[in-house]
């Protein structure tokens, strides 16, 4: 179980922080000149490489560009993060194949909004920018699908009978796209409405991926998600829980885990709905039961090699354990959520908790301190089923790279530490606050 360190201050983990933006700064350079073009996903033997599944990660590259910027004020990374936005990200704002809006447009297009909004940049711009969000909140809203009460759900990459936890932290791209006072335009000129569709989707998404122990869910743990839920496209109803990237459909892959933990924290800044708290709150208090001491998973909690590791969620994880990775991008992913669900809900214990998984993220052996080694964040696991993590000579599982998704969170949630006491309080949505609510 997470061991909660109640004294941990933000202050505590600034020298950290500022070491690992001074690492991340080679880190981006490096990587800039040498993808080839195509979208880096994670690292072998220190050096990104594409993986064609799907271009989910571009945006995590040019986004990491605009975060050290914001952190450091270089405007080198500024110019970095201008110039890829604009080579790069064009195709993915009308991108018809991907549940991946937020992923990779909030993340770049949406930050330079937010930092035209603060004063930060120059905001000329700031039409191509918002009309960027608009058509992309609009095309993530297309993938629809419905269920058998007449409401629905934005459906992944793997077709109309797939729910995937993932996407509710994507759906960011809808909830800008209605802020700018956007709609989906449908069949007879029907006007479909963006903030419906992402109340609904992310109400299915708690109904379906998440279960709390009662109810229906008596035969499971409060907390625990299903990566994917599977629906009969013909009537619309709930089939099974399915999972693409855990072990099974039955234990947690905690990396989803996490996208449901920080989706949720910032769907109930965005929308206070209670439905959306217990999410919020049931993911964290599984994830801090669920984990080992530092607060680094290992990335399924039902993995078979864990019964191996006797006593290991009394003790910090182990990288370079024979039996199962761990997988700290989840972790990142995780910490932010747990520090945006304490700070909304004023609960100290969600703090605190995200601060003592921040403290292990920003130290050896998680933090890379190599500069020729591309990625940030070491130990971070890909797709573990389909075994496309490199396992190093002389190791049993994946360990030491790291992953395009995993650097992204470690530096943004760095940033929202360096904003929690420097401000203005970071959101996905500050960009627009002031739009149609």
């Amino acid at each position: 179980m997470l061991r909660i360190d109640d004294a941990l201050a933000v202050g505590a983990l600034r020298p950290a922080m500022q070491r690992m933006w001074e690492l991340s700064a080679g880190k981006i350079d490096a990587l800039a000149t040498d993808t080839g073009g195509s979208s880096p996903v994670f690292t072998v033997d220190g050096r990104y490489t594409a993986r064609g599944w799907t271009e989910w990660t571009q945006g995590f590259q040019v986004g990491s560009a605009l975060l050290q910027f914001d952190a450091t004020d270089d405007k080198h990374f500024l110019e970095l993060g201008l110039r890829q936005t604009k080579a790069l990200m064009p195709p993915h704002v009308s991108h018809i194949g991907v549940h991946d809006h937020g992923f990779n447009n909030v993340s770049t297009y949406g930050a330079l909004l937010r930092l035209m909004r603060e004063g930060r940049i120059d905001d000329g711009a700031k039409g191509e920018a918002e009309l960027a969000l608009r058509v992309s909140g609009a095309v993530q809203a297309a993938r629809w699908q419905r269920t058998e009460d007449g409401t629905g759900y934005i459906y992944s990459f793997n077709g109309p009978q797939s729910l995937f936890v993932d996407t509710i932290r994507s759906c960011r791209a809808l909830a800008l796209a209605h802020r700018l006072g956007h709609v989906l335009m449908g069949e007879h000129d029907e006007r479909i409405d963006l903030r419906e569709r992402l109340l609904q989707h992310g109400r299915n998404t708690a109904r379906y991926n998440v279960y709390y122990g009662d109810g229906r869910d008596i035969y499971d743990v409060r907390g625990r998600t299903a990566h994917e839920a599977l629906f009969n496209v013909n009537d619309g109803r709930f089939r099974a829980p399915s999972t693409q990237q855990g072990y099974s459909a039955f234990s947690t892959w905690t990396r989803g885990l996490a996208w449901a933990m920080l989706g949720f924290a910032e769907l109930v800044e965005l929308e206070d709905e209670p439905v959306f708290a217990e999410a919020a709150k049931a993911t964290c208090d599984f994830y801090i039961e669920h984990s080992p001491a530092d607060g680094i998973p290992y990335w399924d909690t039902g993995a078979p090699g864990l019964a191996r590791l006797d006593g290991y969620l009394d003790r910090p994880a182990d990288p370079y354990n024979p039996h199962e990775p761990v997988d700290s991008s989840a972790a990142a992913i995780a910490a932010q959520g747990l520090l945006r669900l304490g700070r909304h809900l004023g609960e100290r214990r969600y703090t605190q908790a995200g601060l003592t998984v921040a403290r292990a993220l920003l130290a050896e052996p998680y933090l890379s301190v190599d500069p020729p080694h591309e990625g940030l964040l070491l130990h971070s696991v890909y797709h573990r089923p389909n075994g496309w993590d490199q396992v190093h000579e002389g190791q049993r599982v994946p360990n030491g790279e790291s992953s395009m998704w995993g650097d992204y969170h470690l530096r943004e949630l760095a940033l929202y530490l360096d904003r929690l006491e420097d401000g203005p309080y970071y959101t996905f949505f500050a960009g627009v606050e002031g739009g149609v609510a």
